[in-house]
C-alpha cells in the first residue's frame, strides 16, 4: 500500500513513522530542518509545496491515502481537493482517501467530521479533539483517561491507584466493580499486564476499566474520593482549545469553571458566551492570583494555553500550591513522558487524534473506533464484526485469539455484554478489543 503525507512537522513526521511500517511513504515538505528529519524515517522525501499540482500529480499514482498535515489550514484543504480533481481526470488511477487537518473554527466546529463535496474525505481538528478527551476526563475527576466507543454504549477509562487506595496489597478478584465493568489491562512502570483474578494491585498501578457509562460513574467510590462534591474546575488559557472545553465544561452542572486568560480582549469574547464561568484576566503563573482563587481547593487544574513551557510552569504551579489534579497540553508529543516524570497528572498531546483516524483508515474495513494507550504500546479498538469474520459463529473458547489482547465488550442487538467463553459473536455486532500494538495485526485476521 501507499501513502502520502505533506507537511512533517510533529503530527506529520509520527504519520509518516507510523505509515512506514506497512506502507510505501512519500513526504512533501519545503522546510529544510523538517525534510532532514523525515529524512531518517524508512521514507521518500519530496521537496516542495504539498498543494502543488505538479508535484501530486507526480506522486500520486497507485496512493491509497493522503494525508495533509501541515500548520496551514487552506494548504491541507486545496492539497485534498486538488488530489481528488486530478484523479478523477486520470481514468484507471486507485481512488485515494484524503484526510486534512484543520483548526480555523471557521471551517470545523467538531473534533472529526467529512468535507467529501469539497475532497476532504475526514476532516480533523487536533484542537478540538483534544479538548474533548479532557472534558471526558474531567467527567469523572479520578480518572486520567477516557474514551467513548460503540455509539457511546461503552466507555473506557484509565485510573492511578494511589498508595492511599484500600485495594493496594490486595487481588485483583477482591476488586468490586458493578458487572458492567472489566479491568482490560494494568501499567505497571514499563510493563503492560492483562490481568488475572490472582494478580496483586500495586500502589501507581495504573488500570484501564471498560464498561457501560452508567456503571463507570461508581467507580469515583473505588478510585477516588468517596465524597461527592461540585467539581471546581481551573482552566489556563481560552484559545482554540481551551474555548472549545469551556463551552462543554460550562454546561456541566456539577462543575464551578473559572478561566485565567492573559488577553483582556479574548476575556471579552468569551464572557459573551459563557454563561455560568467566571473569567479573570490575568497570567497563569501569576502567584498571587493563584492564591486569590484559591488554588488548593481545585480538584483539577488544566492548562492550555499555545506554549508548552508555560503549560508545564503553570501545571507545576498548581501542583505545589495544592490543587488535587493538574492536567498540562504538549504539542510535543516527546514532551508527553517528561511532563508526567516531573509531576503532571495528565501531559494531553493533540496529534494523538490524527494519528487515530489515519490508523483507522489504513487498518482496513470494520474499525469503527480507536484509542492508543502507554505511549502507542497498546490500543483498544473497536470493530463491527461481518458476515465474512473469521471469528463470527464460534464459541469463543473456540477461537484462537492471540496472547497479547482480549475481547473486553461486546454490544450485541443494544445489549452490553461482558463476554465468556461460550459467548458467540454474530454479524453486526460491535466487539470492544483491548490488544499491545503487537498483537493489533492478529487480531485484524480475525474480522477480516
Amino acid at each position: 500500500m501507499k501513502a502520502v503525507v505533506i507537511g512533517a512537522g510533529e503530527v506529520g513526521y509520527h504519520i509518516a513513522k507510523f505509515l512506514s511500517l506497512t506502507h510505501d511513504v512519500i513526504v512533501i515538505e519545503n522546510n529544510e530542518s523538517a525534510l532532514r528529519r523525515a529524512d531518517e524515517l524508512d521514507v521518500q522525501v519530496v521537496e516542495g509545496n504539498g498543494a502543488n499540482a505538479d508535484i501530486l500529480a507526480s506522486v500520486l499514482p497507485d496512493v491509497d491515502i493522503l494525508v495533509a498535515v501541515t500548520g496551514i489550514d487552506e494548504v491541507n484543504i486545496v492539497a485534498c481537493m486538488t488530489a481528488k480533481l486530478i484523479i478523477r481526470s486520470h481514468h484507471g488511477w486507485k481512488e485515494t482517501k484524503t484526510i486534512a487537518r484543520v483548526s480555523n473554527p471557521d471551517y470545523i466546529d467538531v473534533p472529526v467530521t467529512s468535507r467529501a463535496q469539497v475532497g476532504v474525505d475526514i476532516m480533523i481538528c487536533p484542537e478540538l479533539a483534544l479538548a474533548s478527551e479532557v472534558a471526558e476526563v474531567l467527567s469523572n475527576p479520578s480518572a486520567i483517561d477516557a474514551e467513548m466507543f460503540a455509539g457511546g454504549k461503552v466507555q473506557m477509562m484509565e485510573f492511578a491507584i494511589r498508595p492511599d487506595n484500600r485495594y493496594v496489597g490486595k487481588y485483583m478478584q477482591d476488586l468490586k466493580l458493578d458487572d458492567c465493568c472489566i479491568v482490560s489491562a494494568i501499567f505497571r512502570e514499563k510493563e503492560i499486564i492483562i490481568p488475572r483474578g490472582d494478580d496483586l494491585i500495586k500502589a501507581n498501578d495504573r488500570m484501564v476499566v471498560v464498561g457501560k457509562p452508567s456503571a463507570m460513574e461508581n467507580l469515583e467510590s473505588v478510585f477516588g474520593d468517596k465524597e461527592s462534591h461540585r467539581n471546581r474546575i481551573l482552566l489556563i488559557g481560552c484559545g482554540i482549545v481551551g474555548f472549545y472545553l469551556a463551552k462543554i465544561i460550562d454546561k456541566d452542572e456539577n462543575a464551578d469553571l473559572k478561566i485565567i486568560e492573559y488577553r483582556k480582549s479574548r476575556c471579552i469574547e468569551v464572557a459573551e458566551v459563557l454563561e455560568n464561568a467566571l473569567i479573570l484576566n490575568g497570567d497563569g503563573t501569576d502567584v498571587s492570583l493563584l492564591k486569590e482563587e484559591n488554588i488548593e481547593d481545585m480538584d483539577v487544574v488544566v492548562a492550555v494555553t499555545d506554549s508548552d513551557e508555560k503549560n508545564l510552569l503553570c501545571s507545576l504551579l498548581a501542583k505545589q500550591m495544592g490543587a488535587k489534579k493538574v492536567i498540562a497540553r504538549a504539542d510535543r508529543s516527546d514532551y508527553v513522558p517528561l511532563f508526567e516524570m516531573v509531576g503532571i497528572d495528565i501531559a494531553v498531546s493533540p496529534r494523538a487524534a490524527t494519528v487515530n483516524e489515519v490508523l483507522k483508515l489504513t487498518m482496513g474495513k470494520g474499525i469503527e473506533t480507536l484509542a492508543t494507550l502507554e505511549g502507542e504500546k497498546a490500543e483498544i479498538i473497536e470493530y463491527t464484526a461481518s458476515r465474512q469474520s473469521k471469528i463470527v459463529g464460534k464459541a469463543l473458547s473456540k477461537v484462537k485469539f492471540p496472547k497479547g489482547a482480549i475481547i473486553t465488550m461486546v454490544v450485541h442487538k443494544n445489549e452490553v455484554i461482558i463476554p465468556r467463553g461460550d459467548f458467540i459473536i454474530w454479524e453486526g455486532d460491535r466487539v470492544i478489543v483491548f490488544a499491545l500494538s503487537s498483537a493489533v495485526p492478529h487480531v485484524e485476521k480475525l474480522f477480516k
